[in-house]
């Protein structure tokens, strides 16, 4: 999949605002409605764009209590336990890793009671050997 200046230019205008109609986008690009809409089929048909998504307010996300929790993992058990974070709406996302490590799972709860009891239940799901988590203190960059 080859991408154009311009798509890349498109898909930097739907990264700042993922709502923007396809007539601003044109505009702001320099191009017709009709050229927007079909880059965008064409972006979405080659499955470069997966979906569009909500961007939270920082005011709501700084409320969150988030965590790191570093996992490892029983042999050819890493599908599942992906599956059954996958049913968890806490885990916010799951990287596999090298090193001592398996997965870094990263979470997000509202109280610390309730990121507890998230981390309780990643640990109880079978496969899961042991676990090592870090609370996020700040964010001091992210892009």
């Amino acid at each position: 999949m080859r991408l154009t200046f311009k798509d890349q230019q498109l898909l930097g205008a739907l990264r700042a605002n993922a709502r923007a109609s396809t007539t601003d986008i044109a505009k702001s690009l320099g191009v017709s409605r009709s050229t927007v809409q079909k880059r965008l089929e064409r972006l979405e048909g080659e499955g470069v764009i997966a979906g569009y998504t909500v961007q939270l307010a920082s005011q709501y996300l700084d409320a969150e209590i988030k965590a790191h929790v570093m996992i490892t993992v029983q042999p050819r058990a890493t599908d599942a336990i992906i599956n059954e974070m996958e049913k968890l709406d806490p885990v916010r996302a799951v990287y596999s890793v090298s090193g001592p490590y398996d997965l870094i799972v990263e979470v997000a709860a509202m109280s610390v009671t309730a990121l507890d009891s998230v981390i309780d239940t990643l640990i109880a799901i079978e496969g899961v050997e042991r676990t090592v988590s870090s609370v996020i203190l700040s964010t001091r960059l992210k892009r």
